[in-house]
């Protein structure tokens, strides 16, 4: 099986250190977003043999739509995963936007559904919807935009939430942009199972993610369906194990108690199964952070989403890796503070690995890279 990576584009800013906020809470960086920067993240990423890159929807960041379409101009190969909330848009609307993506970008869009966790930020951008009602309205959302993308006839559509009549494009998107959904509350699993191409799941345990996969799997087959799987997670990754976990006792030692304080505090808030599920992997505690092998709690004490990191030499991270991909994983979506120095750190020194064990194969913009004896003295030296 061959993995695929992918590489995140913090369109709040970026840092040396922790980012404190995120899911509805405010957050910036001390290196704005300009478009500047995180051109330099994208060419950091396309260099080091990344497929796309992950970029977040909500208040405390830039839009991803026209983050994105911006950035295909800079860039050759690099696909960009924009994140969306359906329901605050039209999905006639989303599914003309995606066609005018691809066409222009040749290709290089890939779609990630977020149904939305948390009910201030939502009610903030006029949704007032619970959360059960929200999952509704994604499963309605992505049946309208699958058909407006293969029929060739007008589609009308009267769902609870979801009404359209008489839609019709012009131009459909090609290739079809592949939908990446996550979600851990009941109500997310037959959605994924129905609508996804790949789930996605934050960084547990491999026991905790296993079970979850399992659960999604047994609803495709309901549907007649087989899903790709992703995990989203940061990482550390040095050439030994103690240059990698001193700079995780750095990240921490840098945040102030306060910070950590506030962003528990709002994230408490949250309706989202999956963040109560990061929240129980620390307690707002700095101690036993540690929660596995490599596997980091340390980041979601102050950062909502993804709060799990691997840390550790290139060959640990790497194993970490391929003990996900065992379960099923196939796509990673990865980041890292500061986020340039970060898919560097790991594609000249994971990436070869994997290469070499059979488990990656670099896009053709990489294809001379990885053999850099740079890159390679860094690899063999973990």
């Amino acid at each position: 099986m061959s993995l695929s990576f992918h590489w995140f584009l913090p369109t709040y800013g970026d840092s040396r250190d922790l980012i404190a906020g995120g899911h509805g809470t405010k957050m910036s960086g001390d290196r704005p977003a300009s478009l500047r920067y995180l051109n330099q993240i994208a060419g950091a990423a396309e260099e080091n043999g990344f497929e796309a890159v992950l970029t977040p929807t909500g208040l405390w960041c830039e839009d991803a739509w026209l983050t994105t379409a911006m950035l295909t101009e800079t860039t050759e190969t690099l696909k960009f995963l924009v994140a969306f909330r359906p329901g605050l848009v039209s999905p006639t609307l989303a599914a003309q936007m995606a066609g005018t993506f691809q066409r222009h970008s040749r290709g290089r869009l890939l779609l990630n559904v977020v149904t939305g966790g948390e009910p201030h930020e939502q009610r903030a951008f006029g949704d007032f919807l619970d959360k059960e009602q929200r999952y509704e309205r994604s499963g309605e959302f992505l049946h309208v935009v699958r058909e407006l993308w293969r029929s060739r006839e007008p589609f009308s559509f009267e769902g609870k939430h979801i009404h359209v009549q008489d839609a019709l494009l012009n131009n459909h998107p090609d290739p079809l942009p592949p939908i990446f959904f996550g979600g851990s509350s009941e109500a997310a699993g037959p959605v994924a199972a129905q609508y996804a191409d790949t789930y996605l799941t934050w960084g547990e345990p491999l026991f905790a993610v296993s079970k979850k996969l399992e659960w999604i799997r047994r609803l495709a087959v309901d549907h007649g369906r087989k899903l790709d799987y992703g995990l989203r997670i940061h990482v550390i990754t040095r050439d030994t194990s103690e240059q990698a976990w001193a700079e995780a006792d750095r990240l921490l030692e840098a945040v102030d108690p306060a910070e950590i304080e506030r962003v528990q505090t709002s994230l408490a808030r949250s309706e989202s199964e999956g963040q109560r599920r990061m929240l129980d992997l620390h307690g707002g505690s700095t101690e036993r952070l540690e929660i596995a092998p490599n596997l980091w709690a340390g980041v979601g004490l102050v950062r909502g989403g993804a709060g799990t990191a691997l840390v550790g030499s290139h060959e640990e991270v790497a194993e970490r890796l391929i003990e996900y991909s065992r379960l099923g994983i196939n796509h990673f979506i990865l980041s890292g503070y500061p986020h340039v120095e970060e898919a560097y750190w790991f594609g000249e020194g994971v990436l070869p690995i994997l290469r070499r064990r059979g488990l990656w194969k670099p896009t053709s913009h990489r294809e001379t890279q990885v053999s850099v004896p740079f890159a390679t003295a860094r690899a063999s030296s973990s």
